[in-house]
């Protein structure tokens, strides 16, 4: 099933003003429009917060906003370079998913089918793209549907700041949504008010026959995308350095098999490219293109850069069952959204040196079955502070250079959070005589210790006085474990003098 996302920028085009305005500015506090022309009319193209929070909106006439808000700060819309701006962050989106359009002028489609997964799924995926946007200063809402038309409504009229449709939703999410949220024309929507219309539900109760008699076929057609009975397709944005590769065919394919022999020959084709630029592909798109206008994209990537002709054939073919072909394919295209320069490596054969084993076709095979964040390898961190001594970094990255201490052992397993422990000491210096963890009691029979960890320099000076003394205890089983006192045991503001168990042994 065909699952969309829309993004939707309520003041992306105010805020790329003002941040191309720079000192010129108006002050942040003054609400501030875009002006456009619709027609003959000067209306509201683009409001940021402080307008909308007095009440303007996006196609309200210019003199009527002037009116309502005192002060309003008027500036011409500079179209074409919002589009470029847009056409940018979608390119830059071309990570979540292989099919990434601009929506002029305030959003972005997105064709997530099958691309989910990788992402932790969809709620998760949506919850990450919102938290990027907003790190770069973009604030955004976002929504998930089987059509564009419905992803589009519900982003405008439904997200705070997302929303999930679930999938076969039928017509039921659209029916409380103001009438714009089909994105018909302003003055039909002003025209259908004026019949006492007012939600999508007023309209879908209706015969289709009276309503195009009056208002043309816009209507329907609208009404049929929201509810995906009309293809709606979404052409891709390409990078212009793109790396691409297309195959159109007099007549229609469907059978896996000759699908699987196309793919092979535009990964031929593919590498040759790549070849001529000295470059591997990191990741690659199969887009393939239906008779009824409807687009099944593919994506694969690779851990380290490729060229191997075979390898990115398996690849490609391995998600075969994952396409569904409808009444036939008439355009297939293979792009390498991400190209990496490819190292030559020169082969060794000797009978001293033993060649090192090359594992990075496996994890690919992996990482493209369950997803690339859910294969990771674990490295050390430059950091005192156990929990945060340990980072998650991708299967064929680089080492990161830093390492453990080495004068003290470090137990197997690292609890994720310290657990609270009651003890028994003899004095409040000295390692635990028992202490009872997860409700089982446990004697300490010797003990060694204690290292003294204490905060990161540059963490705040209430952590930087914080001081952990660790203690590596055997109990009268021979089990091993790694406990910590919250303080020296003598100065009260260096913690809190409680007993943790942060790691097991063995």
């Amino acid at each position: 099933m065909t699952r969309v996302v829309s993004l939707f920028l309520p003041t992306w085009s105010t805020d790329q003003l003002r941040r191309k305005a720079g000192d010129a500015a108006p002050p942040a506090e003054a609400p501030l429009v875009l002006i456009g022309r619709d027609g003959n009319r000067r209306v509201v193209l683009a409001a940021d917060a402080a307008a909308q929070a007095a009440g303007l909106r996006p196609g309200m006439p210019a003199a009527k906003a002037q009116v309502l808000v005192p002060g309003l700060v008027l500036q011409d819309a500079d179209l074409s370079a919002d589009a470029e701006a847009l056409n940018r962050l979608a390119i830059w989106l071309l990570r979540l998913a292989p099919v990434v359009a601009s929506d002029p002028p305030d959003g972005i489609v997105i064709d997530s089918t099958g691309a989910d997964h990788l992402h932790g799924g969809e709620s998760a995926m949506l919850d990450g793209l919102i938290g990027r946007l907003a790190m770069s200063g973009i604030v955004a809402r976002a929504a998930i549907a089987d059509s564009w038309g419905a992803a589009h409504a519900l982003a405008r009229y439904a997200a705070r700041p997302i929303a999930i449709a679930p999938p076969g939703h039928g017509q039921a999410i659209l029916e409380s949504l103001p009438l714009q949220a089909l994105r018909i024309a302003a003055t039909t929507v002003a025209g259908l008010r004026t019949l006492g219309f007012e939600r999508i539900g007023d309209l879908l109760a209706q015969p289709r026959a009276p309503l195009t008699l009056r208002f043309g076929p816009e209507i329907g057609r609208r009404i049929d995308q929201a509810l995906g009975h009309a293809a709606e397709p979404i052409e891709p944005v390409r990078p212009p350095d793109l790396v691409e590769v297309r195959r159109a065919f007099a007549e229609p394919i469907a059978a896996a098999e000759t699908i699987a022999r196309y793919i092979a020959k535009l990964v031929v084709q593919l590498c040759e490219q790549l070849e001529e630029r000295g470059m591997g592909a990191r990741r690659l798109d199969l887009i393939c293109h239906r008779v009824d206008s409807r687009a099944q994209a593919v994506r694969v990537g690779t851990a380290t850069p490729v060229r191997d002709i075979k390898r990115l054939t398996r690849l490609l073919c391995e998600k075969i069952e994952t396409i569904s072909p409808g009444f036939g394919i008439e355009v297939m295209t293979l792009a390498a959204t991400v190209a990496e320069p490819l190292e030559r490596r020169q082969i060794i054969s000797s009978l001293v040196e033993e060649s090192v084993s090359d594992i990075s076709d496996l994890i690919d095979t992996l990482m493209n079955r369950v997803g690339e964040r859910a294969i990771y390898r674990l490295a050390p961190v430059a950091s005192d502070v156990p929990e945060r001594s340990v980072c998650r970094i991708p299967a064929m990255a680089a080492d990161t250079g830093a390492g453990w201490p080495g004068h003290w052992p470090r137990p197997s397993r690292l609890l994720a959070q310290p657990e609270l422990v009651e003890t028994v000491a003899l004095l409040p210096d000295h390692p635990p005589a028992s202490f009872t963890w997860r409700g089982v009691r446990r004697r300490v029979k010797r003990a060694d210790g204690p290292e003294r960890v204490f905060g990161e320099w540059w963490k705040r000076d209430a952590e930087l006085a914080a001081v952990r003394d660790y203690f590596h205890v055997e109990d009268d089983s021979g089990e091993c474990y790694w406990l910590y006192r919250a303080g020296d045991g003598e100065d009260a503001a260096t913690g809190s003098h409680r007993w943790f168990l942060h790691g097991v042994f063995g």
